[in-house]
């Protein structure tokens, strides 16, 4: 409190910074949403709603982030929980191995899945040398979320390895030296201390989906297109950008949503505290 005034100047770059590169562009969105060049309108929010295809998107687009957060929390954690208990030293090669796939671009990892999941592709011609018939893959939300998952899970894996290399082994131990067998020291002591971790991953995981253009557009066509998609389409092709700019309000709008219920549902809870939504 003493150097209240000298934190503040240190915080101002930082705060000048989110507020140019981050606030300032989500008030040009929402003004975009409710302003018109005749002035103030619900034309976008009301096409928004009596649009069947944008319910449509947007009902895919959580649905995708849902499953992919889930599928990501639920492979990445037994190899975070692998990982925590080897050496250090080849500990830290596993985590040079997981981190060398954000070496490369996104893009050249979609356009990988290309020729793996095409007609033509790895998949297909194994399915074909078994005497199988080719399988549609490509195009599909399957082949969406099999990339995102591939993108996503190191993120996911790094996150819940965080908080395990945090735990005190010591608790382990003295459960069970209380008698309790390895489940029930896993259950009742490690897994509830861990569960911030992965609870921290899920929600990156799935703020991260919502946000998804290469992928989807490369993989998903034009039957697997999700909100940011139809965000692109309607500014570069329809040019309806006061429709765009509802889009994203209401992508916003429920991910907050979201974000509140989670909060909710996990306040009071001390497994969750180091997230600071259990106080």
């Amino acid at each position: 409190m003493k150097n209240r005034p000298t934190t503040l100047l240190l915080l101002l770059p930082a705060a000048l910074l989110v507020g140019l590169l981050f606030v300032l562009p989500i008030l040009g969105v929402l003004s975009l949403s409710v302003y018109g060049d005749s002035g103030f309108t619900l034309g976008p929010i009301r096409e928004l709603v009596g649009s069947r295809v944008s319910l449509v998107v947007l009902e895919r687009t959580f649905w995708q982030a849902l499953t992919v957060s889930v599928i990501c929390v639920v492979l990445g954690y037994p190899a975070a929980f692998f990982m925590s208990g080897l050496s250090t030293k080849l500990r830290a090669y596993l985590v040079y191995l997981i981190l060398l796939p954000f070496w490369i671009s996104i893009l050249v990892r979609t356009y990988t899945w290309i020729i793996i999941l095409g007609r033509e592709g790895i998949i297909n011609r194994t399915l074909a040398a078994f005497g199988f018939s080719p399988v549609q893959i490509l195009y599909t939300d399957l082949a969406v979320r099999i990339a995102m998952v591939q993108i996503l899970l190191p993120i996911v894996v790094l996150t819940c390895l965080a908080s395990m290399l945090d735990i005190d082994k010591g608790l382990v131990k003295t459960a069970r030296s209380l008698g309790a067998t390895p489940t029930q020291a896993f259950v009742k002591v490690f897994l509830p201390l861990s569960l911030s971790g992965a609870a921290t991953g899920g929600i990156i995981c799935f703020i991260l989906c919502l946000g998804f253009y290469v992928t989807p557009a490369l993989l998903g066509g034009r039957r697997s297109i999700l909100i940011s998609n139809l965000i692109d389409i309607q500014v570069h092709q329809s040019l309806n950008w006061g429709f765009a700019a509802a889009l994203a309000t209401a992508l916003l709008i429920i991910t907050l949503a979201c974000l509140a219920l989670f909060r909710l549902l996990t306040r009071g809870r001390t497994e969750f505290s180091s997230l600071g939504v259990g106080r």
